[in-house]
């Protein structure tokens, strides 16, 4: 259920002020193509910790959690995901600080696989509560990484009200996303002043973070809403299998790789001027949307039905007409006097060509029970990172409203958040670019 972009045919034209070879170098062409096409919603970019993958850290291990970029981002893919959205409930610009303050210093000591707290769970007065709530207690830390973003309505309220003199630094790209069609959005669900994104690879130690970094806020943010995920949707490694979606194909065969760095600057982080907002340079955009796979409707139609309408095998998840799954895509292969791809399926309309931009996507899947009706409330969660959301995930989606995957899938959620740099000393913080510079 993902977006998986793919090669580019020599045909196709890249967005306007861009050669077609400039566009595919900063892609990485040659690399059995550069991004891949899936099963759902919006394109897909796919990237790997800075480090290669198959030297990098265990699943078990703590990642880095100080860096020029946020941990979380190019990070391989872990296998849980929490992902909470707050409303800030002060009006105290010092309250928010002090809190800012105090998560990065509780998140640099859970991604390392310590407690929240200095003194910890059980090490502290007896008759005082902890400073860390110990359902991690034992467990290793499993991969976790924290990454905050900032919503539109932190810089002004839906009111105009600035509560916390940054109106004049709101960047011109962060605003909430436009309707597109087709869309069901809950307003419910949606948007939010901040963000966390807790990804490990154990689920436990995912939940023990946001919870003890909602614990650390009470009387600042309050939960806005949230989201559980499991089974990463995008293989952000080398040395990952490629997952397979809800929907059962192979979801991000070729997306961008970390090793691609002129990619991820191209497409991924803010520069130095973009929009104005200098305190931003390092970090990205994040675009979530809460994607529900019509599984009914689904699990009925031919297996070469789900096959055209995704443009992939369902088996190998070999581009139709080809062989092996990373086969460079070509959409000029014809089957039967037909082409073998139809240009009404998935794989087509993502193409970066045809968009003529890319995103780096790193969702996850979820089942929610079920509705009224019995069937499973069962999707995806899309995250995608990108260095603009309008020449981004939008571009995108709205290149994807010819998608015959669009008659299977219900976006339900929708937001964005502007995520700064990473933290890179010992006194600094979630957000001091913003709020000191």
């Amino acid at each position: 259920m993902s977006t998986q972009q793919d090669s580019a045919q020599p045909e196709q034209q890249p967005p306007a002020g861009v050669s077609r070879r400039r566009l595919f170098g900063w892609l990485g062409a040659g690399t059995a193509g550069v991004l891949a096409a899936g099963a759902t919603g919006g394109l897909i970019g796919r990237s790997t910790l800075e480090t290669a993958s198959s030297s990098g850290p265990g699943p078990d291990d703590a990642v880095e959690f100080t860096g020029r970029h946020q941990a979380g981002i190019v990070t391989p893919a872990q296998d849980h995901l929490h992902f909470v959205a707050f409303d800030v409930a002060t009006d105290s610009r010092a309250d928010l600080v002090e809190m800012l303050k105090a998560w990065t210093g509780a998140a640099r000591r859970m991604t390392a696989g310590r407690d929240a707290g200095p003194v910890g769970a059980v090490d502290g007065e007896q008759y005082a509560p902890p400073d860390d709530t110990g359902e991690a207690i034992g467990l290793p830390a499993s991969g976790l990484t924290l990454t905050i973003g900032f919503g539109p309505t932190l810089f002004a309220a839906a009111d105009g009200i600035d509560r916390f003199g940054l109106a004049a630094r709101r960047p011109a790209p962060l605003t909430a996303l436009p309707s597109f069609a087709g869309d069901q959005i809950d307003p419910a669900i949606s948007g939010g002043d901040l963000c966390i994104q807790a990804c490990a690879n154990d689920p436990q130690v995912a939940v023990h973070a946001v919870r003890n970094l909602v614990r650390l806020g009470a009387g600042v943010v309050s939960v806005r809403w949230s989201q559980l995920g499991f089974g990463r949707t995008s293989s952000t490694s080398t040395g990952q299998a490629t997952p397979r979606n809800l929907f059962g194909f192979k979801d991000g065969t070729n997306n961008l790789k970390a090793e691609n760095s002129a990619a991820l600057e191209r497409f991924v982080w803010v520069g130095t001027g973009d929009s104005g907002a200098d305190w931003l340079a390092g970090g990205s955009y994040l675009v979530t949307r809460r994607i529900r796979m019509l599984v009914w409707p689904w699990d009925t139609s031919s297996l070469d039905e789900q096959e055209r309408t995704i443009g992939r095998t369902k088996g190998d998840g070999a581009p139709l007409g080809q062989r092996r799954e990373f086969d460079p895509v070509d959409f000029t292969r014809q089957t039967d006097g037909e082409f073998a791809i139809p240009e009404t399926s998935h794989v087509f309309l993502a193409n970066p060509a045809n968009s003529g931009t890319a995103i780096l996507r790193r969702g996850y899947s979820f089942v929610d029970g079920s509705d009224g009706l019995g069937r499973l409330d069962a999707g995806l969660f899309f995250i995608a990172y990108q260095r603009d959301p309008a020449t981004g995930f939008v571009q995108v989606q709205k290149n994807l409203r010819l998608d015959t995957m669009s008659e299977y899938i219900r976006h339900t959620s929708s937001a964005v958040f502007a995520c700064p740099p990473g933290v890179q000393g010992d006194g600094d913080w979630w957000g001091r670019s913003l709020f000191e510079g």
